[in-house]
């Protein structure tokens, strides 16, 4: 098994991970429901490519 003669050091391992990162997720402006969306998604009224293609879901309460 391999041993390493010395320890490597922080800044060896950090530049190593730096492509390691959380990216922003790409959103877009609707301009048929006038909200803001992931791309290639079905936006929260059921919108996409400026037709209806899903029932908005509504909650309801059982009390």
């Amino acid at each position: 098994m391999a041993v390493p003669a010395r320890k490597t050091s922080k800044q060896k391992k950090r530049s190593r991970r730096g492509h390691i990162k959380l990216t922003t997720p790409a959103m877009h402006y609707d301009a048929t429901t006038g909200e803001y969306r992931l791309s290639h998604r079905v936006s929260p009224k059921g919108f996409y490519k400026d037709r209806q293609v899903a029932n908005e879901k509504k909650q309801q309460n059982n009390d």
